[in-house]
């Protein structure tokens, strides 16, 4: 792949002319508009097209080959941040966008609960899990579309987007039908089906880092998503598998400012899955939001010793009014709100 930088005072002519060249060619054109230039990026096969193909054309200022595996998540192609927006919320920008709601879905009271609480709080998304891929088959799997219709109610009655995990290409339709951003979990981030498939929908998709794949491969993973069409894209660092014991898994607070060097999609942290200990929610996430985190993910529950799912990794709801009460502090220093 490679960009193609615009004049600044180039023509929407001039710029349908590129994009006509491009698709002459049998390639991909993506459009990034920025607050000064535009940005052509042409993806197809290189064979096809050198530098000089676009550069002699009216209204060029520039080619440039992105040499990153990963392209239209790259900085190169998008020096300017993106904020995901939807549903009069959104995701990258000054304010800090806190999800929060139960692991899983057990009842419309314990979802309410849950959802005021959040809400009245700062909260701005609220979270459930409607299918629930557990390491155990033994374990609670979800109510399926049931937990979809409560998740969808209960936001809609406080006033919460709300996001899920889609976990097949075949329940992705079922799921934007009830819910407001698409979630990929951690063990499906590879799962090229599935991305290619939220992809080609119009909902934004939150795309969380994989227990063991590094900065590079989410952003490839991120890639397939982008290059179907879908430029919504909301990168979640939930923590990676290492030797440690004494956390669920160790959390690469660092990956944050990498991940925001290398590409313009928001980033938010998950503390809840990376420490997988209820202490641990609060100081973790007072870090994720002192290292630029866009955004946090935290599981609460109106009696976590009660949950059908990870009740050890939930704030019961007092605990978590006085987390985002710090976390403001926390977010006015570094000169961002909640």
């Amino acid at each position: 792949m490679m960009i193609i930088v615009m004049k600044k005072d180039a023509t929407l002519k001039q710029i349908g002319g590129v994009i006509k060249k491009i698709e002459e060619l049998g390639l991909k054109p993506h459009m990034s508009e920025g607050a000064e230039k535009t940005i052509i990026g042409v993806v197809g096969d290189k064979r096809k097209f050198s530098e000089e193909t676009f550069a002699i054309l009216s209204g060029v200022e520039t080619t440039v080959p992105i040499l990153k595996p990963f392209k239209l998540a790259s900085r190169e192609f998008k020096p300017e941040k993106t904020i995901v927006r939807f549903n009069g919320t959104e995701i990258g920008g000054d304010r800090i966008a806190v999800i929060a709601g139960p692991c899983a879905i057990e009842t419309y009271d314990q979802v309410l609960q849950a959802a005021e609480t959040a809400k009245k709080a700062g909260a701005a998304i609220l979270r459930g899990g409607a299918f629930k891929p557990r390491t155990s088959p033994y374990s609670f799997q979800g109510l399926g579309e049931e937990g979809l219709k409560i998740l969808k109610s209960v936001g809609e009655k406080v006033g919460l987007s709300v996001v899920t995990e889609v976990m097949t290409p075949e329940l992705a339709d079922l799921v934007a039908d009830y819910s407001d951003i698409l979630q990929i979990g951690a063990r499906n981030m590879q799962n090229f089906s599935l991305l290619e498939k939220v992809g080609k929908m119009s909902k934004p998709v939150l795309l969380k880092r994989g227990l063991m794949s590094t900065v590079e491969e989410l952003l490839m993973s991120a890639e397939y998503i982008m290059a179907n069409g879908n430029r919504n894209v909301i990168l979640c660092e939930r923590g990676i598998r290492t030797f440690e014991k004494y956390t669920r898994n160790t959390l690469d607070l660092s990956s944050v400012p990498v991940i925001q060097h290398m590409s313009h999609l928001p980033v938010i942290v998950d503390p809840s899955h990376a420490t997988g200990e209820r202490y641990l929610i609060s100081p973790v996430s007072l870090g994720a939001v002192a290292s630029g985190a866009d955004g946090l993910m935290v599981e609460i529950h109106p009696d976590p010793d009660s949950a059908l799912c990870d009740g050890y990794q939930s704030l019961p709801l007092p605990e978590f009014e006085t987390m985002m009460v710090k976390l403001k502090h926390v977010a006015e220093s570094v000169g961002r709100s909640i």
